[in-house]
């Protein structure tokens, strides 16, 4: 095993060993949890109430490490030893497969005009496979070196990107069945890649060697590139509270908004960072705390600005950046005092990891429209309707799908 392989193994173990702060095992296939949450309402006052939780089981038997929902309503979801589950709208398990090799299930995607078919990563090899009957595949590519941990397909579905742990991003031509672009930039492990809608030959990445970088196809290299520990830099200017941990700024996930111009990116620090791309160039909008360990997860609502995030705190926040962000777009400011701000913004940050108290609006600070003490370390996250209604789904440490309602919003 290589320094390298010998490395994601260890990150993978320690991504898995975080201990759950409930036990209970998921036997029913739906089970039922009032979970502590807390909503913002509109006039800035908290309000506690219990969010019904819908667990989804009776499919896996390992812990869920991906998920995805097709427009028609299905779901599949991944797992660790190759399991692959296709789920109806109500929880009922649809189909099973395992692949060869036993590899993580580590990523998935369904076709937005073909809903019946399903991209795969499992290893190194990306499978095709129709969600009718998944004991087979129709396709299958192996075109990363090493195993594969996100995939994001284009608006136009002509190209597949797939980020493994070499640091590697390899850009898979659909319509040929080969690899049309191979970008090497990072230094470690690709954790996330995104391509931006309305923009099908741009994307974003991030990995664990704390960069985030912005592609445009047309070139093999990174038209931007942020390293997340300078802002952490900026950041020791101000003074820290005694005792704090400053954990590195690994980058975990990205999530681009519909508009294409803003994405976020969740790190290990804690931090979640909203970006705007302008030209080709990027600029950090903001920058916030919510959660006490790192962000593993940050995923837009499809048509906003209200960004979900989940981490190994076991919790799961619903933020509004919309003001922040359209208040920018009208009155863009200066490099030089965007940096003093942001800074001014840490020192009033400084020391908070717990979610913010009414009233501290006022005093500049973002603060979630929603939190939920979900309990597991959040492997990850999905919104999407179910009858009708938009939902938040969860992937965890356990072998069952959490479902949350968010007909509040």
């Amino acid at each position: 095993m290589s320094v390298r392989r010998a490395s994601s193994a260890r990150l993978r173990a320690q991504r898995l060993r975080h201990t759950s702060l409930f036990s209970s095992p998921c036997r029913q296939r739906y089970q039922c949890l009032h979970t502590s949450a807390q909503l913002r309402s509109s006039d800035s006052s908290r309000v506690s109430w219990a969010i019904m939780a819908v667990k989804w089981t009776g499919g896996h038997s390992s812990p869920i490490l991906c998920l995805n929902a097709s427009q028609e309503g299905l779901v599949a979801s991944g797992a660790e030893g190759g399991d692959l589950m296709a789920w109806g709208e109500d929880g009922t398990p649809l189909g099973h497969t395992r692949f060869q090799g036993a590899d993580d299930v580590t990523s998935i995607l369904f076709s937005p005009s073909c809903p019946t078919k399903l991209y795969a990563s499992h290893g190194e090899t990306i499978s095709l496979l129709d969600v009718r009957s998944l004991k087979g595949s129709l396709d299958h590519f192996h075109v990363n070196e090493e195993e594969i941990n996100c995939l994001s397909l284009n608006e136009t579905e002509n190209l597949l990107a797939s980020a493994d742990d070499s640091g590697a991003i390899k850009i898979l031509d659909l319509e040929n069945k080969k690899v049309s672009r191979s970008l090497k930039r990072h230094s470690n492990i690709c954790s996330s890649v995104a391509f931006r809608p309305q923009r099908p030959q741009s994307l974003v990445s991030c990995g664990l060697d704390m960069q985030v970088m912005l592609w445009n196809l047309q070139k093999a290299r990174p038209v931007w590139i942020t390293n997340l520990q300078e802002d952490e830099a900026e950041e020791m200017e101000s003074p820290q509270s005694p005792g704090q941990l400053l954990n590195p700024a690994l980058a975990h996930s990205v999530s681009v908004a519909s508009c294409g111009n803003i994405f976020s990116c969740g790190a290990e620090d804690g931090k979640v960072r909203i970006f705007r791309v302008t030209g080709v160039k990027c600029e950090q909008e903001l920058g916030f705390k919510g959660h006490t360990l790192g962000v593993s997860q940050v995923c837009f609502l499809p048509e906003s600005y209200l960004l979900l995030t989940g981490g190994n705190d076991g919790k799961i926040m619903l933020w509004d950046v919309s003001s922040e962000v359209e208040k920018k777009q009208k009155s863009p400011t200066k490099p030089t005092h965007r940096k003093k701000t942001k800074r001014a913004a840490y020192t009033k940050q400084s020391g908070n990891t717990h979610v913010p108290v009414a009233g501290e609006e006022e005093h500049g600070k973002i603060i979630p429209k929603l939190s939920i003490e979900h309990g597991e370390k959040v492997n990850w996250l999905l919104s999407t309707k179910i009858k009708g209604y938009q939902n938040i789904l969860v992937a965890d440490q356990t072998s069952c799908i959490s479902v949350y309602p968010l007909k509040e919003f």
